[in-house]
């Protein structure tokens, strides 16, 4: 029953969403406001106690968290990146960060009836990274969320871990970061596989979830590195080092 309820809270934003959508009428604001909602009556539902520690490493994007439409400068705002070990950690950070930001999706998701027209309505960003047009007009929506003050959310994992250790990243979003010359924040996430394991049907009440806000990752030393050089080895090598200070991050916390 538990799932059921959450399930139907996702339902309870989506209609709306799509139905604004359709009249023209859905804002930003409206997003961000019926995310935290999602969020918050998801952790009460479930009775989730979530703790957090490094909350001080978000204070350069204090000023995009909750704000206006009006443009702000890339560097207020982070490519957000964390393990994944339920779908609950999606309400836990939206209720942690805040729901000014967007996760980059599989496309598989926007096929999903009413849930995928909200999700593109509401900004969310489908990303194929099998065709090279689709990744990069993901790209642009991407830039484009960042320079209006959005967070975007990756998982760099891809799927849910079933033990709950790191799996193997994928390149997908540090090459979205590095392009975009945007901070990577390493956030790790302990619990939620507890509330649901993927894969995981029946959800549990009464669970603890910590949740590290980690120092954020400087890109444009890596983004350097790889505009410095024409040999591709040393541009992947900029890359898989970025891989590993992020994972490092991520891990430290597990």
């Amino acid at each position: 029953m538990l799932s059921l309820r959450n399930a139907y809270e996702a339902l309870a934003v989506s209609a709306p969403t799509v139905l604004d959508a359709a009249r023209g009428r859905l804002t930003q604001r409206d997003c961000d406001e019926r995310l935290e909602r999602f969020a918050a009556h998801v952790m009460r539902n479930a009775q989730i106690v979530v703790s957090v520690r490094g909350r001080e490493h978000l204070a350069g994007a204090q000023s995009s968290l909750g704000g206006t439409d009006a443009k702000r400068p890339v560097g207020g705002t982070y490519v957000v990146m964390s393990n994944h070990q339920s779908h609950y950690d999606v309400p836990v950070l939206y209720y942690v960060l805040g729901g000014r930001m967007r996760m980059v999706a599989k496309t598989e998701l926007f096929a999903v009836p009413l849930f995928g027209r909200a999700l593109r309505a509401s900004g969310m960003i489908e990303v194929d990274y099998g065709n090279r047009q689709s990744a990069v007009a993901s790209l642009a929506t991407a830039r484009k969320e960042l320079e209006r003050g959005t967070h975007i959310w990756v998982a760099p994992e891809g799927t849910r871990s079933e033990s709950g250790e790191l799996m193997p990243f994928a390149k997908g979003g540090f090459v979205l970061a590095l392009d975009l010359k945007a901070p990577i924040l390493p956030v790790t996430i302990k619990g939620t596989r507890d509330v649901l394991p993927a894969h995981g049907l029946l959800s549990r009440r009464d669970v603890e979830v910590h949740v590290t806000i980690h120092p954020p990752i400087d890109t444009s030393p890596f983004t350097a590195r790889m505009e410095s050089t024409r040999a591709g080895s040393d541009a992947k090598s900029a890359r898989e080092e970025l891989m590993t200070e992020v994972r490092t991050a991520i891990g430290s916390a597990l």
